[in-house]
């Protein structure tokens, strides 16, 4: 069971409230791939975490295309994934239940994403879920993504809650990284092909799927 002093839980997006990584991970091998570069699926896993454009020039350094422009290649994998997660988004197994625990047990909720508005909107949308978040916070326009922490740090501060009295679940060690850097609690829910990884130590707890949450957090 967590702390007594947690007062607030903030989500990650992508990967944890919506099963969207596969939906990216495509998108990302589409569009980039269409550039040459041949990307696999192990490759794209890389960058689960970190905000598009940080993504795009990630594999523009590695990998230089010809016209390179970093904001009408994220745009298009953006577009891509919005489309795939109107067509197919589905919650994760015990977010809906996460959620109400939450409430229930008095926490205040966030959101925080390296995703755009764009895919904020639409995940919120699809899954009917908007109206369980005191507040919701992108890095989208912030200098760094993840695995800064500064999203987080801006989360905490618009839920009123010391860094220190939030938790944050994460499915993503970029993530991870960003939640520890705020000093806030964590709790690890990776995709279970890299569940059994020694990453994952970093994080304070780790859990299978979001129906395991409500009894860690004492519901």
């Amino acid at each position: 069971m967590v702390s007594n002093q947690i007062k607030a839980v903030i989500f990650d997006m992508d990967g944890i409230l919506i099963d969207s990584e596969p939906a990216w991970q495509l998108a990302e091998q589409t569009v980039l791939n269409s550039f040459g570069l041949n990307l696999s699926l192990e490759d794209v896993e890389q960058t689960t975490g970190l905000r598009i454009d940080h993504v795009v020039s990630y594999w523009y350094q590695r990998f230089a295309w010809p016209n390179y422009d970093n904001t009408a290649t994220a745009n298009k994998i953006v577009n891509e994934v919005v489309a795939q997660i109107n067509a197919n988004g589905v919650p994760m197994q015990g977010v809906i239940e996460s959620l109400n625990a939450c409430k229930r047990l008095g926490f205040k909720i966030g959101l925080a994403t390296s995703s755009s508005s764009l895919i904020i909107e639409a995940v919120l949308h699809k899954l009917a879920i908007g109206d369980y978040f005191d507040a919701i916070e992108s890095a989208e326009n912030l200098a760094y993504g993840k695995p800064h922490p500064e999203v987080y740090l801006n989360c905490a501060t618009k839920l009123g809650v010391a860094p220190s009295q939030c938790i944050a679940i994460e499915d993503s060690f970029n993530g991870l990284i960003a939640a520890r850097a705020a000093s806030m609690q964590t709790v690890a829910i990776p995709a279970p092909h890299t569940a059994t990884q020694t990453k994952w130590v970093i994080a304070h707890h780790q859990l299978a799927h979001a129906g395991l949450l409500p009894a860690l957090l004492g519901a």
